[in-house]
């Protein structure tokens, strides 16, 4: 998949220069996932990494809201017809969108108002960065559907944000974590009304994207691997990843900057 030519089937796809915009987009049913788009949000995902020239994305929802998880009608009905191969070749595809997120070089950011549940509560968690409104609404309901907390990582990855305790409660009570309460907790990095939302994310877009991509790309990597390293480990592995970063040209670059007494202009090599 060329992510610079191709045409999304089930999400809206825009690319504007550097920063591609995904667009969660059945405003009518406040943008649930199907079984479509949950697979090709995760090959759009995969496919970044063969995609330099986008340097951040920013993902969102269409109507006010962020997602409602999966359709109730045309994913959790069938899911009652599958027998437990079928099962498993269903929580394999949602947890592929996670993984994707996760190894695509990219940072990604979850723009999210209104309503953001279930598997849309994943894909925000997953996300890199995450900015609210006062009206978000974030809830891991799986309990509520009777099924456990751990869903797409949930347990290993939303106790790293907020905090074992919080964490736990989240998935065990399946309630809703307000916008303030997530800006609190952690869980957003900041939060925006909603007309200005669409702009905030674009502005942290706009600024990764001017730095240096080669380093945001191991950062984002060196964040992800560091989770299973002890700290002697983690500190060798960062060593060996600043060396790489500081043999590329925009390292040079900002070095010529700051003797110059200027700002640097990264060209992402």
């Amino acid at each position: 998949m060329n992510l610079l030519e191709y045409k999304a089937e089930h999400v809206l796809f825009e690319l504007d220069g550097p920063v591609a915009r995904i667009t969660l987009n059945r405003p009518e049913r406040k943008n649930p996932l199907t079984f479509e788009s949950y697979a090709e949000l995760g090959r759009m995902f995969r496919a970044a990494v063969h995609a330099p020239e986008i340097r951040a994305f920013v993902i969102t929802g269409a109507g006010g809201n962020f997602c409602s998880g999966g359709d109730v009608h045309e994913i959790i009905g069938p899911l009652l017809e599958r027998d437990t191969k079928g099962l498993m070749q269903f929580t394999a595809l949602t947890g592929e969108l996670v993984k994707a997120m996760r190894a695509c070089p990219q940072p990604i950011i979850a723009a999210v108002d209104g309503v953001c549940a279930g598997a849309g509560a994943i894909i925000a968690m997953a996300s890199d960065l995450r900015i609210g409104t006062p009206q978000a609404k974030v809830a891991f309901l799986f309990n509520r559907v009777g099924l456990a907390g751990c869903d797409m990582g949930a347990c290993a990855i939303l106790p790293r944000i907020i905090g074992q305790g919080r964490a736990s409660e989240l998935l065990y009570l399946g309630r809703s974590m307000t916008g303030e309460e997530g800006l609190s907790w952690g869980f957003f990095n900041k939060l925006a009304d909603s007309a200005g939302l669409a702009g905030a994310a674009a502005a942290w877009a706009a600024e990764i994207t001017a730095g240096p991509g080669f380093a945001n790309g191991m950062t984002k990597r060196m964040l992800g691997l560091e989770w299973a390293m002890g700290v002697e480990q983690a500190i060798e592995s960062e060593a060996v990843a600043q060396a790489l970063c500081m043999t590329t040209n925009d390292f040079r670059r900002a070095y010529e900057a700051f003797a110059n007494k200027r700002r640097p202009v990264f060209e992402h090599d």
